[in-house]
This record gives structure tokens, C-alpha cells and sequence, in this order.
């Protein structure tokens, strides 16, 4: 849209033409011959509507540039909401990073400049977008419940049988070696960080497990020639077996980021793979870990949620690795359709602790194999720590949504984007964004709060009915 009017004056001067009639005798000399005024009336006319087609061709090239605000989705008004967005282009990143706020600039300057004579809608238009740029990604509280679960494995008061301890454990690691995972965070390499963290997990897992380590996207390159043969290069390169440390380790180092990402590919060949593992003895688990879309042409949503309903019945747990916005989108689809947990790790720290959540369940798993475990009639799950811990991420997305906001809105008065009362006026927005936020926050933990074993499926009918819009299993 544009506060810059265009407005043409158009003016049509009036021109007396005089005809002298030059006879041969001159006779006529300084006589006036009547005007015929159709030619020019006719001429003018299309002069004027030459002048307008251009004036209306110029006109519209701004507005034109804005109408990508139409395409920018509403700021939510609901839990359901702010746990289903998509996180913004600069949610995950540090706006005291130079570049980065410069490239916040950059896009903010998209926006033409308002006048205090803006509209309600031109201003709300303005808050989403910056919004939209900036917004962090709020936790899930239904990954919380299928945690809970993790943690009381083996407890046959679960609903989910997939929950219950069998006699054999198999684990499946799926790792993206796409060429993306080269890119470098904290001085290393994705591949590199997450190489690390694998072999930390693995290290953890007891001596009667069956491992499995599956890689993807390691031939070929990005290029579009190399696209087939990279999309058709899963393999597994350490089969179900007892973990051999040193043998793992030098399959893994052989791993280098390459191609494309294959997801759907990798799935369907992982439930081939577990097709000889029955779920009624066999307790299956596949961890997947990707930093991007799929690029194979693959539906991996589809593909998960066969898998999952497989005999095998494997728990899929998908770890989103510095992934942007469209990728979590859809890694999260495919655990929300197979009943896995979801989790984004965006440093070597947050990785780790991914895998340790893994730890505790191989842990528990031994013990029940040891018959530690004189019951497993335990009731009350340790929440507390659990929903502290889930706060304080809701609270720390939150947080840091506003902070991003007030810069955003900084950097639009300061640059002459919005003048000094339409800023004040985002920062109000903001504000009430603000409350929303905090309030939504309280009435998650309430829901949360008090809830046992027994209760965990009643839980998770809450969990999804109230703040899950768009999961549909």
C-alpha cells in the first residue's frame, strides 16, 4: 500500500487555429475560416487517456510491491495458534549480531513509509509483518505428555503398548547427510556436531540392544544432475547389531555432507528394515536426525505414518537440527502423525540434551532387564521439573518475541518507516501481544499440572482438543 498518492493535474489548453484562405487574387486575406475542432477534441482525448493508462500504470507499481503483506498470516489470538505458527525468519537469531539486524533492516525496508494519516488496517498490516520476521517458536505442551511417557517406559499403565517393555530393544539412528549439513555453526560443521552427539548417545546404550545407523543425502551434490542418484543413496551403514564402538565410529567418519534429502526414501527403507522386528516383542525406536525439508520429491508425512502403524510399530522421534521454518513444519508433521516426539536443537548443547532424554528410557530399559525394578505399578510421574522446565521455554519464546518486536518497531520509526505515533501505537499492539501471551502460559500449566500415568491419555485428549489445531490422528 502506499501513503504517497499520485495525483496528475491534467490540462487541455485550448488552441485557435486560423485559417487564412490564400485565393490567387488574395482576396480572402485575413478572413477567419471557421475551426473544425473534432481532429483536436479527438486528439486531446487520446492525449488524455495516454496521460491516465500511464498515471495508472505508475500508480499501482507501488502498491503492487506491498501486496506480499496479503500473503502474511494473521498474529494468532490462541495457544493453538502460537504452537502451530511457523517461527520467523529471524526468531532463532541474535539481533546484536550486526548482519543480522542489518538484514532485518533490509526487509523491513520493504514496507513503504506511513503517514499518521494510516489507516487501523495499514498499521495492524505493519505489526503483522514485523511480527511474522521475528517470532520465536513456542513449545509444544503435547511433546510434553509423550516425554512423560518416555520417562515412565515400561509401565504397563500406559495406554500406548509401544510404551511397554519387550524382551528385545532395537534402535535406529537416521542421520541427513545432505549438503546443508556442511554449513558451520560454533566453529564446526552440523555433520560435524552431530556426529559428536550420536556417538555420545550410542556410548549409553546398554550391551543386549540391537543399533542401527542409516544415512542419506551423502552422494553426489546439490547440483540437479546429481539429483537421482543422491536421492536414491540410503543406506545403512551399520545394521541391527550389538554396538561396537570402534566399528560405528568408522562408518560414521566415512559420512561426508553431499546431496539432496531424501526423507520419505529413508522411512520406507528403515520399515523394511524393522519388518522382521514384531512390536508385540520387539520394543522399536528411530531417531531422526535432518536440518531440512524433503527435496526428493518423497512425501515423508505419508511414509511416518505408515511406518508407524507398521507391525514394528516404532517410536519416531525427529530431532529438527538448525532447521528454517517450512523444514519444522514438516519434520513436525511426520511426528505428530507416527506419535513421536518433536524437538528442534539449534547448537551442540540442545542436541545432546535430545539424546539424553533417550538415555533415560535405554536406562530404565536395562534396569527392567536386570528385574531391578521389583514393580512397575509407579503412578505419580516426577512433573514437577518437567513443567518448570516447559515454563520457562514458553516464557523465554515469549520474552524474546517481544524484544525482537521492540526492535523491529525501533528500527521502523528510526528509519522513517512509521512516524512517531504510528510506533507508538505498535508498541501497544505489542503490549496486548504481551498479556496474551502470559495469560496463555498460566493456563498451560494448569492443564498440565496434577496429571499421572493413568491420566495421560485423558491428558493428551486435552492437550490435543485445546492447544493442537491441526493435529489429527
Amino acid at each position: 500500500m502506499s501513503r504517497l498518492l499520485l495525483i496528475i493535474f491534467l490540462s487541455a489548453p485550448f488552441f485557435s487555429l486560423v485559417a487564412c484562405n490564400e485565393g490567387e487574387n488574395g482576396s480572402n486575406q485575413g478572413v477567419k475560416a471557421p475551426v473544425d475542432v473534432t481532429d483536436e477534441q479527438e486528439a486531446t482525448e487520446k492525449n488524455h487517456s495516454k496521460i491516465e493508462k500511464d498515471a495508472r500504470a505508475e500508480e499501482p507499481s507501488s502498491k503492487s510491491n506491498m501486496r506480499f503483506l496479503e500473503d502474511i498470516p494473521e498474529v494468532p489470538t490462541d495457544a493453538a495458534g502460537f504452537i502451530d505458527q511457523k517461527p520467523g525468519k529471524y526468531g532463532e537469531k541474535s539481533l546484536t549480531d550486526k548482519e543480522v539486524r542489518d538484514a532485518l533492516i533490509d526487509d523491513l525496508s520493504k514496507l513503504e513509509p506511513l503517514t499518521d494519516q494510516a489507516t487501523d488496517e495499514e498499521i495492524e498490516a505493519y505489526f503483522k509483518y514485523a511480527y511474522s520476521l521475528v517470532v520465536k517458536d513456542f513449545p509444544d505442551p503435547e511433546n510434553l505428555v509423550k516425554e512423560w511417557e518416555f520417562q515412565s517406559f515400561g509401565n504397563p499403565d500406559l495406554p500406548d503398548s509401544r510404551y511397554h517393555f519387550k524382551e528385545n530393544y532395537n534402535i535406529e539412528v537416521i542421520l541427513d547427510a545432505s549438503g546443508s549439513m556442511a554449513a558451520l555453526h560454533d566453529d564446526k560443521t552440523l555433520m560435524e556436531t552431530a556426529k559428536e552427539s550420536i556417538l555420545d548417545f550410542m556410548a549409553q546404550v546398554p550391551e543386549e540392544a540391537n543399533v542401527s545407523l542409516r544415512v542419506y543425502g551423502h552422494v553426489g551434490s546439490s547440483a540437479d544432475s546429481d539429483k537421482e542418484a543422491s536421492c536414491k543413496a540410503i543406506e545403512q551403514v551399520y545394521d541391527y547389531a550389538t554396538y561396537d564402538e570402534e566399528i560405528f565410529r568408522e562408518e560414521m567418519d566415512l559420512i561426508q555432507p553431499a546431496g539432496w534429502t531424501p526423507l520419505a526414501g529413508a522411512l520406507e527403507e528403515a520399515k523394511d528394515a524393522l519388518s522382521s522386528f514384531n512390536g508385540s516383542n520387539h520394543t522399536n525406536l528411530i531417531y531422526l536426525v535432518s536440518d531440512g525439508i524433503e527435496t526428493c520429491d518423497g512425501n515423508p508425512v505419508e511414509v511416518a505414518e505408515s511406518l508407524a502403524n507398521s507391525d514394528a510399530q516404532p517410536i519416531i522421534n525427529i530431532i529438527g537440527f538448525h532447521v528454517d521454518a517450512d523444514a519444522q513444519q514438516q519434520l513436525q508433521q511426520m511426528a505428530e502423525v507416527s506419535g513421536g516426539i518433536f524437538a528442534t536443537a539449534y547448537n551442540q548443547q540442545e542436541l545432546s540434551e535430545e539424546f539424553k532424554r533417550a538415555e533415560q528410557t535405554l536406562a530404565a530399559w536395562e534396569r527392567w532387564k536386570e528385574n531391578a525394578l521389583s514393580s512397575l505399578d509407579i503412578k505419580e510421574l516426577n512433573q514437577g521439573g518437567d513443567i518448570i522446565q516447559f515454563t520457562g521455554d514458553w516464557t523465554s519464546a515469549r520474552l524474546q518475541t517481544y524484544d525482537k518486536l521492540t526492535s523491529a518497531i525501533y528500527d521502523m520509526e528510526t528509519n522513517d518507516i512509521v512516524t512517531n505515533d504510528i510506533a507508538d501505537e505498535l508498541d501497544e499492539q505489542r503490549e496486548e501481544l504481551q498479556e496474551l501471551l502470559e495469560q496463555i502460559e498460566q493456563e498451560l500449566v494448569n492443564d498440565l499440572e496434577g496429571k499421572n500415568v493413568e491420566h495421560i491419555e485423558e491428558l493428551r485428549e486435552t492437550i490435543r482438543n485445546k492447544y493442537n489445531s491441526q493435529v489429527e490422528n
